[in-house]
């Protein structure tokens, strides 16, 4: 692994009592990495990014971030981290600028620094205009980009974002993609989300955990390779001769689909999709159409997981989630901490307003 890896976690394992949630999870995140954590619920993905935020201890294993390790100095470990929950930690009593603020001084920027700090956060996520108003008066898509600046605001090197589209509507949802892209550019960013198209869209690489345990970890160029199914469509105007198909090199099986429509199965290594277009010109079959079929990002994850994909986030998180939010009851976000303790990564609101 890369020494210089904004995140790396080696060989993680958390046991709750005989149930092992994860179970020796081993990555990177490197500087410029938009990473997709998936997984079915129960799966341990919570779980994960608890223990990488520092607010919940591994069994064994060791997590670093921008090469500190988060157990043997959380405090400093924490300063590198920017983290918004799936439900953004605001003060909706306050205005945009009195709440971030009140961030900063979480998060000890110095008192000189303050007012650079809030600026270009405001600028970054598009809320310069809107710095005089109540956080409770603005629209679902700009408080979600009030909690993206509230994670970003000390400059970290990574930014941890739980479901940061649910809810906003699909313009909304494209400005909060165009701004994690844009921080992609100068940090890391773990996006974990249940919405498959948004890590299509979002990222630079995905992660699939289930069971405990990391099942895919591939590039976005990578996965859509998987995604080019090893088959063919033929569609022709007259029938087609199955046993000419047959006989083309490469060809597996042909599922017949009705009027005429054929599924080609074939080689991974090669496609016959030439020869069968030939063969279709030749014997005047009619060739109506020929074309790769690709399989869905939907569909990879139900033949690893075995689970339907998830479009949406579920009402409940994981199985061992409830059991680490027993053990770890900030595990969410975590309200300022005592002197010499971590620093946090997000604010707790103070009411029950949100």
């Amino acid at each position: 692994m890369n020494a210089t890896s904004l995140i790396r976690v080696d060989q993680l394992v958390r046991y709750y009592g005989d149930h092992c949630a994860v179970n020796n999870v081993s990555f990177t995140l490197e500087k410029g990495e938009i990473l997709g954590f998936l997984g079915p619920n129960g799966a341990g993905k919570s779980t994960t990014m608890q223990m990488i935020c520092g607010n919940l201890a591994p069994t064994s294993g060791q997590v670093t971030i921008n090469g500190v390790d988060i157990l043997d100095n959380p405090r400093e470990a924490k300063r590198e981290l920017g983290y918004l929950p799936e439900t953004p930690p605001l003060y909706r009593e306050l205005t945009v600028d009195e709440y971030l603020g009140y961030c900063a001084q979480l998060h000890r920027i110095p008192r000189n620094r303050q007012k650079q700090a809030l600026n270009n956060a405001k600028e970054r996520c598009g809320l310069t205009d809107v710095a005089d108003r109540l956080i409770n008066n603005l629209s679902k898509g700009y408080q979600q980009r009030v909690g993206i600046a509230q994670a970003i605001l000390h400059t970290p090197a990574v930014i941890i974002l739980d479901e940061p589209t649910v809810g906003l509507d699909p313009i909304q949802i494209r400005e909060i993609r165009d701004l994690i892209r844009e921080l992609g550019k100068e940090h890391g960013i773990i996006l974990s989300t249940h919405i498959l198209p948004e890590v299509q869209e979002s990222c630079t690489r995905v992660q699939i955990i289930h069971q405990g345990r990391l099942v895919l970890n591939d590039s976005i160029e990578g996965l859509a390779q998987q995604m080019r199914a090893s088959s063919l469509q033929l569609v022709t105007r007259q029938p087609a001769e199955l046993a000419r198909l047959y006989s083309l090199t490469g060809v597996q099986s042909i599922e017949h689909l009705g009027d005429n429509r054929y599924r080609v199965l074939h080689d991974k290594e090669s496609s016959p999709a030439e020869a069968i277009a030939e063969t279709a010109v030749t014997r005047g079959w009619g060739l109506l159409e020929l074309v790769p079929e690709r399989r869905s990002m939907e569909q990879i994850f139900i033949d690893i997981t075995g689970h339907h994909a998830p479009h949406l986030p579920a009402e409940a998180g994981d199985a061992s989630d409830e059991l680490a939010a027993s053990e770890s009851p900030g595990a969410s976000a975590l309200a300022p901490l005592p002197e010499g303790e971590g620093l946090t990564s997000a604010v707790t609101p103070k009411s029950s307003q949100d």
